[in-house]
Protein backbone atom coordinates (compact mmCIF):
# COMPACT_ATOMS: atom_id res chain seq x y z
CA UNK A 1 0.00 0.00 0.00
CA UNK A 2 1.40 3.57 -1.03
CA UNK A 3 -0.49 6.64 0.54
CA UNK A 4 -0.65 9.52 -1.42
CA UNK A 5 -1.22 12.67 -0.68
CA UNK A 6 -1.35 15.64 -3.69
CA UNK A 7 -1.38 19.60 -3.50
CA UNK A 8 -3.49 20.27 -6.18
CA UNK A 9 -5.23 23.26 -7.70
CA UNK A 10 -7.64 23.20 -11.05
CA UNK A 11 -6.99 21.26 -14.01
CA UNK A 12 -3.38 20.09 -14.42
CA UNK A 13 -4.11 18.38 -10.51
CA UNK A 14 -7.23 16.95 -11.96
CA UNK A 15 -5.99 15.29 -14.65
CA UNK A 16 -2.70 14.02 -12.73
CA UNK A 17 -5.47 12.87 -10.24
CA UNK A 18 -7.42 10.84 -12.43
CA UNK A 19 -4.01 9.26 -13.75
CA UNK A 20 -3.44 8.43 -9.78
CA UNK A 21 -6.52 6.96 -9.14
CA UNK A 22 -6.29 4.58 -11.99
CA UNK A 23 -2.47 3.14 -10.71
CA UNK A 24 -3.29 2.71 -7.17
CA UNK A 25 -6.32 2.18 -4.85
CA UNK A 26 -8.35 5.33 -4.97
CA UNK A 27 -8.48 4.54 -1.05
CA UNK A 28 -4.98 5.48 -0.68
CA UNK A 29 -4.81 9.10 -2.31
CA UNK A 30 -5.79 12.07 -0.69
CA UNK A 31 -6.07 15.25 -3.00
CA UNK A 32 -5.19 18.46 -0.70
CA UNK A 33 -7.30 21.50 -2.94
CA UNK A 34 -6.72 25.19 -2.83
CA UNK A 35 -9.89 27.27 -2.41
CA UNK A 36 -7.86 30.69 -3.04
CA UNK A 37 -10.10 30.69 -6.20
CA UNK A 38 -13.10 30.69 -4.10
CA UNK A 39 -15.69 33.20 -4.25
CA UNK A 40 -19.27 34.45 -3.62
CA UNK A 41 -21.20 34.79 -6.72
CA UNK A 42 -24.92 35.99 -6.83
CA UNK A 43 -25.13 34.73 -3.40
CA UNK A 44 -23.37 31.38 -3.74
CA UNK A 45 -20.62 29.85 -3.10
CA UNK A 46 -18.58 28.64 -5.56
CA UNK A 47 -15.47 26.48 -5.41
CA UNK A 48 -14.03 26.00 -8.98
CA UNK A 49 -10.58 23.98 -8.10
CA UNK A 50 -12.67 21.74 -5.38
CA UNK A 51 -15.47 21.15 -8.51
CA UNK A 52 -12.72 20.69 -11.27
CA UNK A 53 -11.45 18.20 -9.41
CA UNK A 54 -14.54 16.55 -8.27
CA UNK A 55 -15.90 16.12 -11.71
CA UNK A 56 -12.83 14.94 -13.08
CA UNK A 57 -12.39 12.07 -10.43
CA UNK A 58 -16.58 11.14 -11.25
CA UNK A 59 -15.72 11.33 -15.00
CA UNK A 60 -18.18 14.08 -15.14
CA UNK A 61 -15.89 16.98 -16.62
CA UNK A 62 -16.80 18.69 -19.66
CA UNK A 63 -13.13 17.26 -21.82
CA UNK A 64 -13.37 20.18 -23.82
CA UNK A 65 -12.47 22.58 -21.45
CA UNK A 66 -11.33 20.64 -18.30
CA UNK A 67 -13.63 22.25 -16.24
CA UNK A 68 -17.56 22.05 -15.80
CA UNK A 69 -20.06 19.56 -16.27
CA UNK A 70 -20.08 17.05 -19.29
CA UNK A 71 -23.33 18.12 -21.52
CA UNK A 72 -24.17 21.43 -19.81
CA UNK A 73 -26.73 24.31 -20.53
CA UNK A 74 -26.50 28.13 -19.85
CA UNK A 75 -30.20 28.81 -19.89
CA UNK A 76 -29.87 29.78 -16.15
CA UNK A 77 -27.47 32.18 -17.02
CA UNK A 78 -29.15 33.72 -19.86
CA UNK A 79 -31.88 34.63 -18.35
CA UNK A 80 -30.12 35.90 -15.55
CA UNK A 81 -28.54 38.19 -18.06
CA UNK A 82 -31.39 39.57 -19.42
CA UNK A 83 -32.55 40.89 -15.70
CA UNK A 84 -29.09 42.53 -15.39
CA UNK A 85 -27.65 40.03 -13.31
CA UNK A 86 -23.90 39.11 -12.92
CA UNK A 87 -23.65 37.03 -16.08
CA UNK A 88 -19.52 37.40 -16.53
CA UNK A 89 -18.72 33.84 -14.72
CA UNK A 90 -19.94 30.74 -16.66
CA UNK A 91 -22.49 28.51 -14.05
CA UNK A 92 -24.14 25.95 -16.19
CA UNK A 93 -27.78 24.59 -15.42
CA UNK A 94 -26.51 21.67 -13.78
CA UNK A 95 -23.20 22.97 -12.12
CA UNK A 96 -25.74 25.25 -10.52
CA UNK A 97 -27.30 22.83 -8.10
CA UNK A 98 -23.47 22.20 -6.81
CA UNK A 99 -23.34 25.33 -5.87
CA UNK A 100 -26.78 25.55 -4.68
CA UNK A 101 -26.21 22.35 -2.51
CA UNK A 102 -22.85 23.91 -1.01
CA UNK A 103 -24.36 27.09 -0.35
CA UNK A 104 -27.41 26.40 1.82
CA UNK A 105 -24.93 23.45 3.77
CA UNK A 106 -22.30 26.20 4.83
CA UNK A 107 -25.52 28.77 5.40
CA UNK A 108 -26.59 26.05 7.89
CA UNK A 109 -22.63 25.95 9.26
CA UNK A 110 -21.51 22.65 7.81
CA UNK A 111 -17.66 22.88 7.34
CA UNK A 112 -16.47 23.05 3.26
CA UNK A 113 -14.64 19.68 4.19
CA UNK A 114 -17.80 17.67 5.66
CA UNK A 115 -19.70 19.42 2.43
CA UNK A 116 -17.09 18.48 -0.03
CA UNK A 117 -16.81 14.52 1.32
CA UNK A 118 -20.47 14.11 1.40
CA UNK A 119 -20.91 15.52 -2.41
CA UNK A 120 -17.98 13.18 -3.18
CA UNK A 121 -19.51 10.45 -1.50
CA UNK A 122 -22.30 10.87 -3.88
CA UNK A 123 -20.65 10.46 -7.02
CA UNK A 124 -19.20 7.07 -5.74
CA UNK A 125 -15.33 8.06 -5.49
CA UNK A 126 -13.17 6.24 -3.04
CA UNK A 127 -10.54 8.92 -2.90
CA UNK A 128 -10.63 12.02 -0.27
CA UNK A 129 -10.96 14.91 -1.63
CA UNK A 130 -10.40 18.02 1.01
CA UNK A 131 -10.25 21.65 1.01
CA UNK A 132 -6.69 22.53 2.60
CA UNK A 133 -8.63 24.80 5.11
CA UNK A 134 -12.56 25.11 5.82
CA UNK A 135 -11.49 29.23 7.07
CA UNK A 136 -11.89 32.08 4.48
CA UNK A 137 -8.85 32.05 1.99
CA UNK A 138 -8.82 34.31 -1.22
CA UNK A 139 -5.96 34.56 -3.38
CA UNK A 140 -5.81 38.74 -4.15
CA UNK A 141 -3.92 39.72 -6.92
CA UNK A 142 -1.85 42.85 -7.38
CA UNK A 143 -2.08 44.61 -10.88
CA UNK A 144 -1.96 47.83 -12.55
CA UNK A 145 -5.39 48.07 -11.77
CA UNK A 146 -5.03 47.52 -7.98
CA UNK A 147 -5.89 44.58 -6.44
CA UNK A 148 -8.36 42.27 -7.86
CA UNK A 149 -9.99 39.19 -6.36
CA UNK A 150 -8.70 36.45 -8.05
CA UNK A 151 -11.94 35.51 -10.33
CA UNK A 152 -11.63 39.17 -11.47
CA UNK A 153 -8.42 38.98 -12.34
CA UNK A 154 -8.63 35.68 -13.89
CA UNK A 155 -12.14 35.29 -15.98
CA UNK A 156 -13.97 38.60 -15.84
CA UNK A 157 -10.33 40.27 -17.00
CA UNK A 158 -9.40 37.20 -18.89
CA UNK A 159 -5.86 37.21 -16.97
CA UNK A 160 -4.94 39.99 -18.90
CA UNK A 161 -3.53 42.26 -16.63
CA UNK A 162 0.32 42.09 -15.51
CA UNK A 163 1.21 40.29 -11.91
CA UNK A 164 2.88 42.42 -9.55
CA UNK A 165 2.51 40.81 -6.46
CA UNK A 166 0.27 38.20 -4.85
CA UNK A 167 -1.69 37.97 -1.54
CA UNK A 168 -3.80 35.20 0.75
CA UNK A 169 -6.16 36.98 2.57
CA UNK A 170 -6.90 35.28 5.75
CA UNK A 171 -3.35 33.00 5.48
CA UNK A 172 -3.04 34.59 8.87
CA UNK A 173 -5.76 33.13 10.58
CA UNK A 174 -6.69 30.10 8.21
CA UNK A 175 -6.20 26.13 10.19
CA UNK A 176 -5.68 23.06 7.98
CA UNK A 177 -8.96 21.11 7.48
CA UNK A 178 -9.54 18.25 9.90
CA UNK A 179 -7.79 15.40 7.21
CA UNK A 180 -4.57 17.54 6.09
CA UNK A 181 -2.42 17.33 8.51
CA UNK A 182 -3.15 13.71 8.94
CA UNK A 183 -3.01 12.88 5.13
CA UNK A 184 0.55 14.99 4.85
CA UNK A 185 1.67 13.09 8.06
CA UNK A 186 0.79 9.24 6.54
CA UNK A 187 1.46 10.05 3.27
CA UNK A 188 4.28 7.81 1.58
CA UNK A 189 4.52 10.20 -1.23
CA UNK A 190 3.77 13.85 -0.98
CA UNK A 191 3.08 15.19 -4.79
CA UNK A 192 3.31 19.25 -6.02
CA UNK A 193 0.53 18.46 -8.83
CA UNK A 194 1.35 20.38 -12.29
CA UNK A 195 -0.46 23.07 -11.06
CA UNK A 196 0.48 27.14 -11.37
CA UNK A 197 2.97 27.43 -8.78
CA UNK A 198 1.81 31.27 -7.50
CA UNK A 199 -2.26 30.94 -8.00
CA UNK A 200 -2.60 27.19 -6.72
CA UNK A 201 0.38 25.54 -4.76
CA UNK A 202 1.35 29.37 -2.66
CA UNK A 203 -2.35 29.58 -1.21
CA UNK A 204 -2.18 25.95 -0.11
CA UNK A 205 1.16 26.14 1.12
CA UNK A 206 -0.32 29.97 2.91
CA UNK A 207 -2.46 28.25 5.72
CA UNK A 208 -0.64 27.69 8.85
CA UNK A 209 1.29 24.54 9.03
CA UNK A 210 1.12 23.62 6.13
CA UNK A 211 4.34 24.25 4.74
CA UNK A 212 6.29 23.12 7.54
CA UNK A 213 4.72 20.03 7.41
CA UNK A 214 5.21 19.38 3.73
CA UNK A 215 9.08 20.92 4.39
CA UNK A 216 9.44 18.52 7.38
CA UNK A 217 8.73 15.66 4.74
CA UNK A 218 10.47 17.10 2.20
CA UNK A 219 12.27 13.40 1.67
CA UNK A 220 9.43 11.90 0.49
CA UNK A 221 7.99 15.03 -1.60
CA UNK A 222 7.95 15.54 -5.39
CA UNK A 223 6.80 18.37 -8.10
CA UNK A 224 5.73 18.08 -11.20
CA UNK A 225 6.60 20.58 -13.42
CA UNK A 226 3.44 22.61 -15.14
CA UNK A 227 5.83 24.50 -17.51
CA UNK A 228 6.95 22.75 -20.82
CA UNK A 229 9.29 24.05 -23.26
CA UNK A 230 8.61 27.95 -21.57
CA UNK A 231 5.09 27.69 -21.93
CA UNK A 232 2.06 26.79 -19.39
CA UNK A 233 0.22 23.93 -20.22
CA UNK A 234 -3.25 25.72 -19.43
CA UNK A 235 -3.47 29.38 -17.77
CA UNK A 236 -1.06 32.10 -16.72
CA UNK A 237 1.68 30.30 -15.08
CA UNK A 238 4.69 31.53 -17.91
CA UNK A 239 3.22 34.98 -17.70
CA UNK A 240 2.86 35.24 -14.27
CA UNK A 241 6.55 33.79 -13.55
CA UNK A 242 7.93 36.01 -16.16
CA UNK A 243 5.71 39.08 -14.74
CA UNK A 244 7.34 38.15 -11.21
CA UNK A 245 11.02 38.17 -12.43
CA UNK A 246 11.23 34.77 -12.34
CA UNK A 247 12.98 32.62 -15.31
CA UNK A 248 9.83 31.07 -17.72
CA UNK A 249 11.18 27.64 -17.74
CA UNK A 250 11.32 24.16 -15.85
CA UNK A 251 14.11 25.67 -14.10
CA UNK A 252 11.88 28.70 -12.96
CA UNK A 253 9.65 26.00 -11.47
CA UNK A 254 12.52 24.31 -9.56
CA UNK A 255 13.70 27.25 -8.05
CA UNK A 256 10.33 27.53 -6.27
CA UNK A 257 10.42 24.05 -5.36
CA UNK A 258 13.91 23.59 -4.07
CA UNK A 259 13.09 23.76 -0.60
CA UNK A 260 9.30 21.84 -0.86
CA UNK A 261 10.56 18.78 -2.59
CA UNK A 262 13.30 16.14 -2.96
CA UNK A 263 12.56 15.17 -6.42
CA UNK A 264 11.64 17.15 -9.59
CA UNK A 265 10.13 15.89 -12.82
CA UNK A 266 10.06 17.79 -16.00
CA UNK A 267 9.04 16.60 -19.58
CA UNK A 268 11.40 15.22 -21.76
CA UNK A 269 11.45 18.55 -24.17
CA UNK A 270 13.18 20.19 -21.51
CA UNK A 271 15.81 17.25 -20.61
CA UNK A 272 18.69 20.10 -21.50
CA UNK A 273 17.98 21.92 -18.11
CA UNK A 274 18.38 18.51 -15.90
CA UNK A 275 21.80 18.74 -15.07
CA UNK A 276 21.22 22.78 -14.29
CA UNK A 277 18.16 22.05 -12.16
CA UNK A 278 20.05 19.48 -10.23
CA UNK A 279 23.36 20.90 -9.72
CA UNK A 280 21.39 23.66 -8.34
CA UNK A 281 18.67 22.77 -6.06
CA UNK A 282 20.31 19.68 -5.42
CA UNK A 283 16.95 18.06 -6.32
CA UNK A 284 17.03 14.63 -7.84
CA UNK A 285 15.53 15.13 -11.32
CA UNK A 286 13.63 12.48 -13.61
CA UNK A 287 12.71 13.54 -16.79
CA UNK A 288 9.56 11.42 -18.33
CA UNK A 289 6.85 12.40 -20.67
CA UNK A 290 4.20 15.29 -18.61
CA UNK A 291 1.72 16.55 -21.42
CA UNK A 292 -1.41 14.21 -20.29
CA UNK A 293 -3.21 14.25 -23.83
CA UNK A 294 -5.57 10.90 -22.88
CA UNK A 295 -5.66 8.45 -20.09
CA UNK A 296 -2.74 6.42 -20.95
CA UNK A 297 -0.73 9.89 -20.25
CA UNK A 298 -2.03 9.77 -17.50
CA UNK A 299 -1.47 7.26 -15.75
CA UNK A 300 2.01 7.15 -17.51
CA UNK A 301 2.90 10.34 -15.51
CA UNK A 302 1.61 9.28 -12.14
CA UNK A 303 2.91 5.83 -12.07
CA UNK A 304 6.33 7.21 -13.25
CA UNK A 305 5.95 10.14 -10.57
CA UNK A 306 5.30 7.55 -7.85
CA UNK A 307 8.03 5.49 -8.98
CA UNK A 308 10.75 8.64 -9.42
CA UNK A 309 9.53 9.72 -5.49
CA UNK A 310 9.70 5.82 -4.16
CA UNK A 311 13.50 5.34 -5.50
CA UNK A 312 14.47 8.41 -3.30
CA UNK A 313 12.43 7.03 -0.13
Amino acid sequence: MTRVAVLAGGVGAARFLDGLVRVIPPADVTAIVNVGDDMEWAGLHISPDLDTVTYTLADLVNPETGWGLRGESRRTLDRLSELGGPDWFMIGDLDLATHLYRTDRLSAGDPLSEITRDLTARLGLECVITPVTDDRLRTVVGTDQGELAFQDYFVRRRASDPVHALRFDGAETARPAPIVKHALAEADVIVVAPSNPFLSIDPLLSVRGVREQVTSNRAKVVAVSPIIGGQAVKGPAADILQSLGHDVSALGVARLYEDLAKVFVLDETDAALADVIAAETGMRVVVMPTLMTDVEAKMALARGTLEAALDVA
